[in-house]
């Protein structure tokens, strides 16, 4: 069988993929970077807890089930949300960066199994680097504890969060030593204040989309 060409040309599109345990900061690092170099962030949960419960889904009960066991859901769907979600992305964005076919995402909390990275790879887009915020378990739970008080997130629960830590160790950590191997990873400690991490995290995109610019420009 032929090898598939990519949807999105990667001289052309900057993906970062966003990872790090649950509660290292994903989400709140990736809404500043999105005002700091016009990325358009796309969640992975968030594109599936949102399908859930879209009407007439045909993968909501399915979605549901991984979600509540802290598992994750097939690749398959994801790749697809996120693929749909790019191509909204491209027609909407405006602004320098999204210019003659160009563009930037952040996609947050994906790949987390080696697989979907390889697929992302053959079918949407090869990345241009991962964004790895490292912090401690022990951060991480208490961060996730005070935030499931107030964000009715199901899996927000310390059940819920043994399981993903498990999840997260055994399955998402072999994809950043992977990327680590070609040079792509950027490591950012989050353990430190928001802001200082925010600082770090600049710093660290900055470099990779200047990178970026001087290969697609020689």
């Amino acid at each position: 069988m032929a090898p598939t060409t990519p949807v999105f040309d990667a001289a052309k599109v900057n993906v970062l993929f966003v990872l790090g345990g649950p509660g290292a900061g994903k989400g709140t690092q990736c809404a500043r970077l999105v005002d700091d170099f016009n990325f358009c962030h796309l969640s992975a949960g968030d594109l599936l807890r949102a399908e859930q419960v879209r009407e007439g889904s045909q993968y909501g009960d399915m979605i549901r089930t991984y979600i509540r066991e802290g598992t994750i859901v097939p690749m398959e769907v994801t790749v697809k949300l996120l693929e749909n979600a790019m191509l909204d992305a491209m027609k909407t964005k405006s602004g320098e960066e999204w210019s003659n076919g160009r563009g930037r995402f952040l996609i947050d909390g994906f790949p987390r199994k080696m697989d979907q990275a390889l697929k992302f790879e053959e079918d949407v887009c090869e990345p241009s680097a991962v964004l790895f915020f490292a912090t401690t378990e022990e951060v991480m739970a208490e961060r996730l504890l005070e935030r499931g008080k107030t964000s009715g997130r199901e899996d927000d629960n310390l059940e819920s969060i043994k399981k993903r830590f498990k999840t997260y160790e055994n399955q998402t950590m072999p994809v950043i030593e992977h990327y680590r191997k070609f040079g792509k990873v950027a490591e950012v400690d989050s353990t430190v204040s928001i802001d200082d991490v925010h600082t770090a995290t600049v710093e660290a995109v900055g470099k990779v989309l200047a990178q970026e610019h001087v290969t697609k420009n020689t």
